[in-house]
């Protein structure tokens, strides 16, 4: 194989590189370095994967490989002002974004079939949801071995994403007809018709392994997400669920954030259901009642546009139990009555969505007050997907009102630990306090609802649980305190209404929670 830009030739069977008819010095290292960036250069290079491929995960310090870039860089005649040819990206990486020609050996061109270039005439069309492409993960033990486990890792990921269906996935057999191939990115995305590849690699040593993993927007080459994974192989199978739960629930946010963006620059005149309910969601996921109003109108064009959209039913059914949750409603008998038809329909149209199902069944049982049934759909969304996030924080809400506070705190950890950067965190931090609040550990409960204030002031809930829980652990001064910012907040609250607010229909846990109200100073 030969890569040819501008006057230069990096030939790697001969582990050559040459100007013109002239062989220019350059280290072994150094060649590696240049050859792993020409052949990665749709795409930064993050640090951490130039490290483990051309140096083996040995440990080097910033400084070594500082002076390896600049090692290829003057092999290139390039410099770290030019950067004509190898480019510094601030906080990602490299990247060499010299225009390349590959030039294939006549003895390669046997190779087996499976890795052959798959081809296709003409780019394939996008589907109309996002779309995404695992490759095959390098590995880099040195072992051919290993091949089986970093394969095994991926599958398990692509049948993660499956599950998804608001999320377009590359079938395994695609997927992999790119195996031990050099494989430009922009070109996978057109080949395979994705906007979206996730690439990694793998690497073991003695008794230990590493898995880096980064997402790659395929139009444009720019790097959206990279983590890296170590464990010890102690349970390979154990290990492998960890490493695809982290790599779904860590890019699953960025995915949607990434679609949200594009959406949000898309002329309002070419909107399709998708995009109203993209645009939905950023509204949402602020929380505020600005928000909310806002999203709930992108919500029901979504739906207009498609009638079976399941997930915008739901989610605009869920803007009706946000607004009731915050004490927002301005016809509640008419926003209820319209919040239970969403919900229900969200669940007849989408009984293998688990959007569809968690914010639906989430919504049903705040409605109506059935949360077994509500629990049931809850779950049945987290075999449909058990990395959802939103899943598992809804589904601990549902078991706060069913009087099981410390099964809620392990779903709101699986949930935070599942999106460590998710916009609906505020959200998780609020269960977690009012599971601690009735669990009796108030001073508990008041540091996670505080976390949960911080990020949205106007979060009627977080508020609450601050000035019962004061009021429980005996700080009368404080308590009150934060009862004059509730009353602010929500001037009709009162300890009559609380049961209309707060599905709390375990008696003790209801007790609990008004008498600290109470305490606090909210009104019979």
């Amino acid at each position: 194989m030969r890569y040819l830009f501008e006057d230069f030739t990096l030939d790697l069977d001969r582990r050559e590189l040459v100007r013109g008819d002239a062989a220019i010095a350059i280290t072994p290292l150094a060649f590696d370095l240049l050859t792993y960036l020409v052949q990665n250069r749709s795409h930064v290079v993050s640090k951490d994967l130039l490290l483990d491929a051309v140096w083996d995960g040995r440990i080097v310090s910033e400084a070594t490989l500082s002076s390896h870039i600049n090692a290829v860089r003057r092999a290139v005649g390039d410099s770290g002002g030019e950067q004509r040819l190898v480019r510094t990206v601030a906080r990602k990486g490299f990247r060499f974004v010299g225009s390349v020609m590959e030039e294939q050996a006549d003895r390669q061109a046997t190779a087996p079939a499976r890795h052959a270039a798959v081809v296709n005439p003409l780019p394939l069309p996008l589907p109309d949801k996002p779309s995404i492409a695992v490759l095959p993960f390098l590995n880099l033990s040195g072992d051919p071995q290993q091949d089986y486990f970093a394969d095994g890792i991926v599958e398990d990921i692509i049948g993660a994403l499956a599950r998804m269906r608001w999320l377009f996935v590359t079938a395994r057999n695609s997927s992999f007809a790119y195996k031990d191939r050099t494989v430009d990115v922009k070109q996978v995305g057109r080949e395979l018709g994705v906007r979206y590849v996730l690439e990694g690699s793998l690497r073991k040593s003695a008794d230990r392994i590493r898995i880096t993993g980064q997402l790659i927007d395929a139009h444009s080459g720019a790097h959206i997400w990279a983590e890296r994974f170590e464990g010890v192989l102690g349970d390979i199978f154990e290990l492998q669920d960890q490493v695809t739960t982290g790599v779904v629930g860590a890019i699953t946010p960025r995915l949607e954030r990434a679609e949200i963006e594009r959406a949000l620059h898309k002329p309002t005149e070419s909107l399709d259901a998708y995009d109203y309910y993209l645009r939905g969601m950023a509204d949402i996921h602020q929380g505020t009642r600005d928000g909310v109003t806002r999203a709930q109108p992108l919500f029901r064009k979504a739906i207009d546009a498609d009638p079976n959209f399941a997930s915008a039913h739901a989610m605009a059914a869920w803007c009706h139990f946000w607004r009731k949750f915050n004490g927002w409603m301005e016809n509640r008998p008419h926003e209820i009555e319209e919040g239970v038809q969403l919900a229900r329909r969200a669940i007849e149209l989408g009984p293998d969505d688990a959007v569809a199902l968690a914010r639906g069944g989430h919504a049903l049982a705040h409605f109506i007050g059935d949360i077994d049934g509500g629990i049931e759909l809850v779950d049945r969304a987290l075999v449909l997907n058990p990395n959802f996030a939103v899943g598992w924080f809804l589904s601990g809400f549902l078991r706060i009102w069913k009087d099981e506070p410390d099964d809620a705190i392990e779903r709101f950890q699986r949930a935070m630990r599942l999106s460590p950067l998710d916009s609906e965190m505020f959200r998780m931090q609020a269960g977690t306090a009012m599971a601690h609040l009735l669990a009796g550990r108030p001073d508990d409960a008041i540091l996670w609802a505080e976390r949960a204030s911080a990020a949205l002031p106007s979060f009627l809930i977080a508020a609450s649980i601050i000035a019962a829980g004061h009021a429980l652990a005996g700080r009368l001064p404080q308590a009150r305190q934060e009862m004059d910012r509730l009353r602010k907040l929500d001037p009709t609250l009162r300890i009559s209404n609380l049961t209309g607010w707060i599905p709390l229909y375990h008696p003790p846990s209801f007790t609990l929670f008004a008498d600290g109200l109470r305490r606090a100073g909210l009104p019979e």
